[in-house]
Parts: structure tokens; sequence; C-alpha cells
């Protein structure tokens, strides 16, 4: 029996993974939230990997508003970087395999071709500056690593755009969306499976990859697709990232390139439209519509 530690296992890419990993044979997962294990406490960390034989960690907590990130510079840190470090110093201490979900974030945005694993890094704000770190902590401690850089996340669970969008959307006849970040909408359950599928083929072609799923849409894109798929009938406007300002700057074209993961794990990704439909399905099927 292996056993797998999810870290930020209350979140959406770890609420997924449970669901998932709940029929799979031959294997633990432990599911734990900063509750159960703060990974910014470097002892705590030592200790439960000392009292527990793990094969697999996989580390979705993360500090993820963006914009708080600006104001609250010292938990973001704590979270996205030094928390990642003591999770792959352990890791390497107690021979585990990492595998450590980051962001597109990382890079800067001025690109206009989908960005591949090796282009060069270089974020806009804090949030993307310590996701970086906490990528290069993992790179400098851990042979045994995935790094998986994904994008524009949602799923059934937890707090995220699609979920915000259909609130607004049975609170307001019109919404304004930005029309000029360009990336692509992922489905976390997706991720969850290539997240599985890694650990049960035993995978050891260990570095960084990217994984959204396929296609290209803008913020306005996603939303108009929301409300369509969901039969809702709201106006939505497109407006430009200056029309409404915040506190951190967005890269205004974050496309991954997936062809480095699509060839080592021998997968197709679905197109992100096909996703969305089996995401609101499941919300209309568990009344959450």
């Amino acid at each position: 029996m292996k056993t797998v530690l999810v870290t930020g296992g209350n979140g959406q890419l770890g609420s997924c993974l449970k669901e998932l990993s709940k029929d799979l044979l031959g294997y633990n997962f432990i599911f734990l939230d900063y509750e159960d294990l703060d990974i910014t406490k470097k002892e705590d960390v030592e200790l439960f990997f000392n009292s527990n034989k793990i094969s697999y960690c996989v580390n979705c907590a993360a500090f993820t508003n963006v914009d708080k990130s600006e104001a609250d510079k010292e938990t973001c840190k704590k979270v996205n970087e030094d928390g990642v470090s003591f999770l792959a110093l352990a890791c390497k201490a107690y021979n585990v395999k990492l595998i450590h979900i980051s962001t597109d974030f990382v890079f800067d945005g001025k690109q206009s071709f989908p960005y591949k694993e090796g282009d060069p890094s270089n974020p806009l704000g804090f949030y993307g500056q310590t996701k970086l770190n906490g990528e290069l902590a993992v790179i400098e401690s851990i042979k045994t690593y995935f790094i998986i850089r994904t994008s524009w996340l949602y799923s059934e669970y937890g707090n995220n755009f699609l979920k915000t969008m259909l609130r607004l959307g049975k609170e307001r006849h019109e919404i304004s969306v930005v029309y000029d970040q360009v990336g692509t909408p992922t489905y976390a359950k997706d991720l969850a499976e290539v997240i599985i599928k890694i650990i049960i083929n035993i995978n050891e072609n260990y570095g960084v990859y990217h994984y959204s799923n396929e296609g290209v849409a803008s913020w306005y894109d996603f939303t108009e697709a929301i409300f369509y798929e969901s039969n809702t009938k709201v106006d939505v406007l497109p407006i430009r990232s200056e029309a409404y300002p915040l506190p951190a700057k967005r890269p205004n074209y974050s496309v991954l390139d997936k062809e480095k993961i699509k060839n080592t794990l021998d997968i197709s990704i679905p197109y992100w439209r096909d996703s969305l439909k089996k995401c609101l399905k499941n919300l209309i099927d568990e009344n959450e519509l």
C-alpha cells in the first residue's frame, strides 16, 4: 500500500483528487489542509514525514489570492516559498516523490505564442514571484520532482471564477469582463486525473511540465461560454484591463504549450469548452445550479 500525502487537501484541486482517489486500489491518500499541517512550520513538516511512510507528496497548498499577495507579502512568501522549501527538503530526506503545482503567473505575458517550460520566466507581481521561487526551491532541493504549471483553474469546489460568474448571473442583468487577457480555462478534475496517472504509472520523467485544457480564450470568452452553457441570460460587456484596475498586474497572454506532458504521459487533453460542459452538468446534477 503506497501512501500519498496531499497538502491543501480542501482546495479545488485537492477536492478533485479526493473524489477521484476514492476507489483507487493499492493507495492510501491522506488529505491535509493548513489546520492539519501548516507547511510553513518546518518542524511540523519534518515530524509528519518522520511519523508517516509516504511515497508521494502532492503539494496543492498555496497562497493564491493574487491581489491580496501585494498587501500580505509575508504570508504569501511563507506559503509559496518557505512552505514549499520545507516540503521539498522533507521529501528528499524521506525519499518521497514530490508533485508541486505552480502557475502561468511565472510568465509576464508579453509573448504571443504558447509558453514552453524552458521559456524565460518574468513574473509581473509578488504572487508570481513567490511561485517561481517555490519552483526554484524544489529544483535546488530534490531530483525526484514534477512541477506542473497550470492556469485559470475552476471546478465544482471552493471559490473560483466559474462559480463567481454563476452567482453574479443570478444577481445582475449585465456584467463587464476583460477581453484583453488571454489564456486557457482549466478544469481541476482534468488536472487531477493527470496527477493520478503520474502516480499509478510510477512515472520517473521528472521535471517541469505545463498543463491546461486545450484551446485559447479571454476572460470575456470564458464568461460568455459559462452563461451560454448554463442557459443564463446576462449581457456580457467586453472591457479593457485598464477599465478594471486591480492591485496586481496580470499577464495579457498566458497560454501554455502542453506538448511535453502530452508526449511524456501519452495523454490527450480535453478542449476547455468540453470540460466546462462536464463541470456545469455536475453542478446541475448536484442541484447547485
